[in-house]
């Protein structure tokens, strides 16, 4: 039975990819905030779930949860790391933005960089990063989250690096997805907002094929170029 763990799997994409995984025979060991949730998801598929609770704001705490998580589901193929917030704030409140820094930030790179170092002692394995569109531009409603998700990007691109340098054996997936029908969804006069099922299915088939760069939904790909490519008079404009 092949062995992944899914961080940020209590709701929306990291759960749908944990039960999605275990349905496909997978042993999963899901992490999160919220153990009610991840009891909840471990009675979906008893014989193919195990669960940790962990917080990666507390990073030592956080990593020594996974290295006993991994060691309880017999070893690691494939790790997600979908854990991540962010807060419109146009007032620009440091309150609202310093969870985002300490989420996609600081414990985003400790688990990431656990993982990764995971993969190399192993000699091998799958790192998918679940970044967003949004860090293609800046963001005035959310400086924040934007600027986190580039941060991800660039260092999953550095990661990429590495592996091609010394560790061609381990694969890095950036998966950036646009608008998904979750909590993380804010804002008024949202568009092209997607269902979790729909975007879940697309990853999945990503991580599959070892992409190292994917924009899910397909529609998102067309945003997200045009994101790129607008001149900046242009894009704050809009």
């Amino acid at each position: 039975m092949k062995q992944a763990i899914v961080i940020g799997a209590t709701s929306g994409i990291g759960r749908g990819l944990a039960e999605r995984l275990a349905t496909a025979g997978w042993r999963v060991g899901a992490v999160g905030r919220r153990e009610v949730l991840l009891r909840e998801l471990v009675t979906t598929a008893p014989a193919n779930f195990q669960y940790a609770v962990a917080d990666v704001t507390q990073p030592a705490a956080c990593v020594t949860a996974l290295s006993e998580l991994s060691e309880r589901i017999g070893g690691m193929e494939l790790c997600v790391v979908c854990a991540g917030t962010g807060d419109l704030n146009p007032a620009l409140d440091f309150s609202l933005e310093d969870p985002a820094i300490r989420t996609n930030v600081r414990g985003w790179t400790a688990v990431v960089d656990w993982a990764y170092g995971y993969f190399e002692r192993r000699g091998g394995g799958h790192l998918v990063v679940v970044t967003s569109v949004g860090g293609v531009r800046g963001s005035a409603s959310a400086p924040a989250y934007n600027a986190s998700k580039a941060y991800q990007i660039n260092y999953a691109e550095g990661l990429r690096q590495r592996a091609a340098r010394s560790a061609p054996a381990i694969r890095v997936t950036d998966i950036r997805p646009g608008l998904v029908d979750t909590a993380m969804a804010k804002g008024e006069g949202l568009f092209w907002v997607m269902p979790v099922d729909r975007v879940v299915e697309q990853m999945l088939c990503a991580i599959r094929r070892g992409r190292r760069v994917a924009v899910v939904t397909r529609r998102w790909r067309i945003a997200a170029w045009l994101l790129r490519w607008l001149p900046e008079w242009l894009y704050f404009k809009l």
